[in-house]
């Protein structure tokens, strides 16, 4: 149930509520005394209550119920109208065995009041019957309460179903667009490359002078050859593909030892289960890293760290390499990808030269312990 402000239709129902127990009061005989001005502002106070019941149910429910006591008990024989609204409201909104309490009290205090204050036979036939009255007049509230909470969650279940549905869908059509690029740039790349290379061989195979910009085109070449490798392989991880986690980084460490680079692996914290999310984009994380390191930095040392903590994963890989912090990084592929995946999982990325040299990537990952 919403808990909006106070709208139109609030105030117009709590008027008219207030109007009719006002209006069923002024009706009866009563004789001018003070027990009628409080029984009159008991009716109208209970019903004007109602406008705030949305907002708060609970309070509302306990006031009209006291308020229907308190008229009750003035000698007002006047149905707790008020109080039914209150419970319908209450049990919409989930509070269910507050209200069942509170109109246990209820059933057992209203009678008392009214027979306190004259305004019924103390007969056993007559009291069970409006006992009887009282309670299914209750059990309609509630049950009417309780069916629409249902049939309100019920809703909200299949608008988050279509959201997911239509989540994955994207996800997956996202999936196919970027393979089919993949499969079409890497044609063409390849094409461009291997013309590239040719030109380049005749050219020294005629002693001829390589100019610098086939020089260039042959690079170039080769690098997008190798980011587009990097990305098909992140593209094809998919549930077919065993894919690789944590587990899988001290081999990545391993690796970048093999190419010269001083690289050690530093693991704090409690290792504790995690998303597979999580597990598959620290890895990217720390192979996208090292790769840069090997490729782009001219580093000597490395360090990656894995932080466990009991909310949030801390990952940061470190190198001293020729980055400054004058230098202004110029995001490739592989850094834009890493932020996209942190940022899907509601993380934070941060990539940037170190003041004392080198370069440095961080990722917070949230991280929903699993019972």
């Amino acid at each position: 149930m919403g808990r909006g402000p106070i709208g139109v239709r609030d105030w117009a129902i709590a008027v008219g509520v207030a109007a009719t127990l006002l209006f069923t009061g002024l009706s009866g005989e009563h004789s001018r005394t003070y027990l009628d001005l409080l029984g009159y502002g008991l009716l109208t106070g209970g019903g004007l209550g109602l406008a705030v019941r949305r907002r708060a149910p609970v309070p509302v429910l306990v006031v009209t119920g006291l308020c229907a006591v308190g008229y009750q008990a003035a000698g007002f024989d006047v149905p707790a109208v008020a109080y039914l609204f209150a419970v319908y409201a209450a049990v919409r909104a989930g509070h269910r065995t507050i209200t069942v309490v509170a109109s246990v009290a209820m059933l057992a205090v209203l009678p008392l009041a009214a027979f306190a204050s004259g305004l019924h036979d103390t007969s056993e036939a007559l009291a069970q019957a409006r006992g009887a009255l009282e309670i299914a007049w209750l059990i309609a509230a509630g049950a009417a309460g309780e069916a629409l909470r249902q049939a309100e969650q019920r809703a909200d279940e299949a608008e988050r179903t279509r959201e997911e549905t239509a989540r994955r869908r994207a996800d997956e059509e996202r999936l196919h667009i970027a393979r089919e690029l993949h499969d079409s740039l890497t044609h063409q790349i390849s094409v461009i490359k291997v013309q590239a290379e040719v030109a380049v061989h005749l050219a020294q195979k005629r002693g001829e002078q390589v100019p610098e910009a086939l020089l260039a085109i042959r690079e170039a070449g080769r690098e997008a050859a190798r980011e587009l490798r990097a990305t098909l392989e992140v593209l094809r991880d998919d549930e077919k593909t065993p894919s690789h986690g944590l587990d899988h980084v001290p081999e990545l460490v391993q690796r970048a030892r093999t190419t010269g680079l001083d690289a050690k692996l530093t693991i704090e914290g409690q290792r504790h289960d995690m998303p597979a999310a999580v597990d598959r984009t620290a890895y990217r994380i720390v192979q996208e890293s090292l790769t840069n390191i090997a490729r782009h930095a001219a580093a000597t040392t490395a360090s990656v760290q894995i932080d466990y903590r009991p909310d949030i994963l801390v990952i940061r890989v470190d190198d001293d390499g020729k980055a400054t912090p004058d230098s202004a990084p110029i995001p490739g592929v592989g850094l834009l990808g890493m932020r996209e995946r942190v940022t899907a999982l509601g993380g934070h990325l941060r990539a940037q030269p170190r003041s004392e040299g080198g370069f440095t990537v961080q990722a917070e990952l949230p991280v929903k312990q699993t019972s």
